[in-house]
């Protein structure tokens, strides 16, 4: 999940080492947004020039209150979303298959997920943060069969995308091909080798260490890195979930050859991977190419369920020292885990609602219009849930003056306390479900958009009703189960609050921790 701060020019983007969970494409203000501009470039035309003077004193929410004089839109027909149909099916291997037929353009991609990400380094050895994130680069990087050059040059000759890419709770090896025999049989052919005979050469593993290492040492100068390291560290603990995906520089120097192999031989197995196909295949096509894509890879067992970690019980406050005029916040808690039945993921629709209202990344949400507009302390903030196969964090990041840090944060906590008290309105509710409703199919707009929920589905082993009850879903919300899930998820008063930056804003109290 990354947010995206921008106090000054000099304030750089960052990111926290999580899941993406996978998206937050359900939770855009795009319908808003573009009814806004588009009424903006049909009035400035004409009265720019007269009104230029008055513009402070336009209520903000007029936009808003316009639709309402707009008789066009009285016999707009409500939205019909027509969501794609999902075949499935195992390969003989028993790799569980999810499907959809896509022939507007001869494309196919491809999305093979393990239960596999760095949450498994520790199982491999003890101090072994890193494995699973040096396994994904170099995948790619060549097989006993092709050097990695030669690897490179089959992949651009074929004018392919293959990768690998690893997470806390996944490894993901993608590819997307045109779809004649020509492209797609020798792409799939590559994407088994790169699976099931990688080289991991020594050397290459050398010189993938040399830059990795040089990466985290320029960690040190990002206060939105250092942020989240901090943050993962203090909320999970011991949990495999609190070591960067990257690995450290204490640990990545010891990564081997035998690091590797034993990662892949235990869990890129097909007793641990699921299939995502998505393109213009006909179903025995795609059946076909999933044998062949799976038939090599050993059965294995499937992984053990990862550990519950533990909420914090208390507030935590820690500052890095870090030499800038601003100081980078990430405020949060431990959030939910990816739900799989009905009544939970009717709650997280709940939350999601409730959320986009208080701490979305659109200019109507309440801690944006707080704390940007009205105090302006930041020029962005925004917070958000990222549930994962364990309970992954809620967090609200943001970056502000060094001088204004504590009054920053106090504000923050204050614009959520009310929120949970007073609870959001009807009209920020309904605002906020249009958004969500009118937003989902562009969720399913493109091959990959499709394919990439197909992926997150088969790994969380989500119903396909989870797609087609998604609409249902979100007019089954109501306003006092909103403000109560609210109040039942976010508890402030336990908040973990990670600042970076010259000035500790806790330097007077004695509830903070300082981080060398």
């Amino acid at each position: 999940m990354t947010y995206k701060t921008s106090i000054s020019p000099n304030v750089k983007t960052f990111t926290t080492d999580n899941i993406p969970s996978i998206r937050k494409s359900f939770l855009t203000s795009t319908l808003t947004l573009s009814i806004t501009l588009a009424l903006t470039a049909l009035v400035a035309p004409a009265y720019a020039d007269e009104n230029r003077a008055s513009a402070a004193t336009i209520d903000t929410s007029a936009p808003i209150a316009a639709l309402s004089k707009l008789s066009s839109l009285d016999n707009v027909k409500p939205l019909k979303v027509t969501v794609p149909t999902i075949e499935h099916f195992n390969t003989s291997s028993g790799v569980p298959v999810a499907f959809v037929r896509a022939e507007a353009l001869p494309i196919v991609d491809i999305d093979l997920r393990f239960n596999a990400g760095s949450a498994r380094d520790g199982d491999i050895r003890a101090d072994g943060f890193g494995i699973a994130n040096m396994v994904a680069t170099m995948l790619p990087q060549g097989t006993t069969t092709l050097a990695e050059d030669d690897f490179t040059r089959a992949v651009e000759t074929l004018g392919v995308n293959l990768d690998s890419s690893v997470y806390k709770d996944m490894f993901i090896v993608s590819l997307r091909s045109l779809s004649d025999d020509e492209h797609l049989l020798p792409s799939v052919e590559l994407m088994t080798q790169m699976l099931t005979t990688p080289s991991f050469d020594a050397k290459i593993l050398a010189r993938n260490k040399a830059r990795l290492l040089v990466g985290l040492q320029q960690q040190k100068q990002d206060p939105g890195s250092l942020a989240s390291i901090a943050f993962n560290q203090a909320l999970y603990g011991t949990h495999p979930y609190a070591h960067p995906t990257s690995g450290t520089l204490d640990t990545v120097p010891s990564i081997t050859q035998k690091d590797l192999t034993d990662f892949q031989k235990r869990y890129l197995v097909a007793a641990n991977a699921s299939l995502a196909i998505t393109g213009n295949l006909t179903l025995s096509q795609a059946k076909k190419m999933a044998d062949s894509l799976t038939a090599d890879l050993p059965v294995g067992k499937k992984a053990a369920m990862l550990p519950e970690p533990k909420p914090l019980t208390k507030a935590q406050h820690i500052h890095i020292p870090f030499p800038s005029t601003q100081t980078t916040v990430l405020m949060g808690q431990l959030g939910e885990k990816r739900a799989t039945d009905p009544k939970a993921q009717q709650q997280q629709t709940n939350f999601a609602v409730g959320n986009e209202v208080l701490a979305g990344g659109d200019f109507n949400a309440r801690l944006m219009t707080e704390i940007r507009q009205n105090l302006g302390y930041t020029y962005g903030i925004s917070g958000s849930m990222s549930p994962m196969l364990a309970r992954g964090p809620y967090q609200i990041g943001f970056a502000t003056r060094n001088d204004k840090a504590r009054a920053a944060i106090d504000a923050s906590i204050e614009v959520i306390n009310d929120t949970l008290d007073k609870g959001i309105n009807n009209a920020e509710m309904e605002l906020t479900t249009d958004n969500l409703k009118n937003s989902f199919p562009m969720g399913f707009a493109s091959n990959a958009g499709i394919n990439g929920l197909l992926g997150m589905m088969n790994f969380y082993q989500l119903p396909d009703d989870y797609l087609n009850n998604y609409i249902a879903r979100i007019d089954k919300v109501q306003l006092p189960a909103v403000n109560q899930t609210l109040r039942d998820t976010l508890q402030p008063d336990t908040f973990l609050i990670v600042t970076v930056g010259e000035n500790n804003p806790w330097k007077n109290t004695k509830d903070s921790k300082k981080v060398k």
